[in-house]
C-alpha cells in the first residue's frame, strides 16, 4: 500500500464538521477498494459526489476469448497493436484470466471528453513510449517513460498525453495492487533489502478544486460493461484529502537490482503483488561475478505459474529476434530456458542493459482474438534451431 499522505485542506479530526467560508459543509467521501476493512481515504468534495443526474447502460467491452487452453509457449508483437486516436478504444486485451486482465494501448489522443473509472479493477499502466500527466480527484501525476502508474479502483481519471506517439503495458487486477509483503516491517515500512523505498514512490501534487457544475461524462467499466455516467458537479472537486488509497506512481529505472556470485531467481525482481499474481522488474544489472557463473538463466518448469514477459527495451542474453513491445507467454506445466547457443554466449558478460516487465499468474492465461491477430508464428519450435 501507498503510505500516509495527505494533500489540500482537511479538518482536525475526521467525520467533523469541515464548512467552506460562505458557512455550508464540504461533502466527505470514504474512499476504499475493501470496504472499511483495510486501506481508505477521506476527500472533501466542495459537492456531494452522489449528484449522478443520468446513467445509461452501454457497450460490452469484455474480452473475447479465442484459445481457453494452451500448452504451448507463445509470442506476441505488441507494436503491432495499431495507435488509436480514443484512450479507451486502443486498450486492446490480450491475455486474461480471472484475477488480472493484461491490456496493450497505443492512444494518440488526450483523454477532454470525458472521464473514466474502472469499477472492477485496480489498473497499473507502464509507460512504455511518452509522457503527459495523469489527472485524478487526488491530484496530478505527471508520468514519462518506464512509470508505472498504479490507480485503486473506482479512481475517476484523465490523462493528458504531450504527443501522439504512446504506447502502454497495462495490468488490469482483480485485487489490489500491493507492495509485496517481504519488503516491509511489520508496520508497513520498506525494509533495507526493499529493491526500493518510500522515497522513490510519487505521490499525487499540484491539487486543482474544480467548483463547476454541468454535465460531466464518466465512462465507468462494470463487469464487461461499459455505462455512460453523467455528473452533476466536476469530479475534481476535492478541496483535500488524507490516507493512504491513492494513485502514485513509481519508475522503473529507479528499481535497484539485486545481484549475487550466481544467477539470482526471479523473485528478487518482484516489484508489485495481488492475489494470485506479482509483476516483477528486470533492469540493467551487473551480473553473477562467480568465476564459474553462468549468467543466463537457467531451464525451469512452471508448474505453478504462467509467465509472461513484457520486453521494455535493451538486450536480452537468454533471446534471439527478441523486439520492442514483445510478449513471450511461457504457461505453466511445459520447461522453457535460454534459447540454444545462449548460455555459452552469456559466460563472461560482465552485465546487461536488458529493461522489462514481467507477470506471473498462479492461474492460467487465456488468448484473446486480439492476441491471436499479432502473436509471432512459430515460436515454439525456436527452442529447435
Amino acid at each position: 500500500m501507498p503510505h500516509y499522505f495527505k494533500l489540500g485542506e482537511i479538518p482536525h479530526k475526521r467525520h467533523t464538521q469541515f464548512r467552506k467560508k460562505d458557512g455550508t459543509l464540504y461533502s466527505e467521501q470514504l474512499f476504499s477498494t475493501e470496504g472499511f476493512s483495510n486501506d481508505y481515504s477521506l476527500l472533501y468534495h466542495v459537492h456531494p459526489p452522489t449528484q449522478i443526474i443520468k446513467a445509461v447502460t452501454g457497450k460490452d467491452v469484455s474480452p473475447k476469448i479465442a484459445q481457453q487452453h494452451t500448452l504451448a509457449h507463445h509470442s506476441f508483437d505488441g507494436f503491432k497493436v495499431k495507435p488509436e486516436k480514443d484512450f479507451l478504444d486502443s486498450r486492446k486485451a490480450v491475455l486474461v484470466n480471472n484475477d488480472c486482465h493484461i491490456v496493450l494501448a497505443a492512444p494518440q489522443h488526450s483523454m477532454k471528453d470525458y472521464f473514466y473509472k474502472n469499477t472492477d479493477a485496480d489498473e497499473m499502466i507502464f509507460v512504455h513510449e511518452g509522457s503527459g500527466v495523469l489527472k485524478t480527484v487526488y491530484g496530478q501525476l505527471p508520468f514519462s517513460y518506464g512509470d508505472y502508474l498504479v490507480l485503486p479502483r473506482g479512481t475517476i481519471y484523465q490523462i493528458e498525453f504531450a504527443t501522439e506517439n504512446n504506447r502502454l503495458f497495462i495490468v488490469e487486477s482483480f485485487s489490489p495492487i500491493r507492495f509485496p509483503k517481504r519488503y516491509q516491517s511489520k508496520y508497513g515500512q520498506l525494509l533495507e533489502h526493499s529493491p526500493y523505498c518510500e522515497r522513490d514512490i510519487r505521490t499525487p501534487q499540484d491539487l486543482q478544486t474544480i467548483d463547476e457544475k454541468g454535465d460531466f461524462f464518466i465512462k465507468a467499466k462494470k463487469k464487461g460493461i461499459m455505462y455512460d455516467l453523467h455528473y452533476g458537479t466536476h469530479p475534481f472537486d476535492v478541496v483535500g484529502w488524507d490516507g493512504c488509497c491513492y494513485p502514485f506512481a513509481f519508475s522503473i529505472h529507479d528499481f535497484e537490482p539485486i545481484t549475487g556470485r550466481v544467477h539470482q531467481p526471479p523473485p528478487v525482481h518482484q516489484t508489485f503483488e495481488a492475489n494470485n499474481f506479482v509483476v516483477c522488474s528486470f533492469v540493467p544489472r551487473l551480473f553473477d561475478y562467480h568465476p564459474q557463473a553462468i549468467p543466463a538463466p537457467y531451464n525451469h518448469s512452471n508448474i505453478d505459474s504462467d509467465e509472461l514477459l513484457y520486453y521494455v527495451d535493451g538486450d536480452f542474453m537468454s533471446r534471439k529476434n527478441v523486439t520492442r513491445g514483445m510478449i513471450t507467454l511461457h504457461p505453466a506445466g511445459i520447461p522453457h530456458g535460454p534459447h540454444p547457443g545462449m548460455v555459452e554466449k552469456s559466460i563472461g558478460a560482465k552485465e546487461t542493459k536488458e529493461l522489462a516487465v514481467m507477470v506471473d499468474t498462479f492461474h492460467p492465461l487465456m488468448l484473446t482474438q486480439e492476441a491471436l491477430e499479432i502473436e509471432n508464428e512459430g515460436y515454439i519450435m525456436s527452442w529447435a534451431e
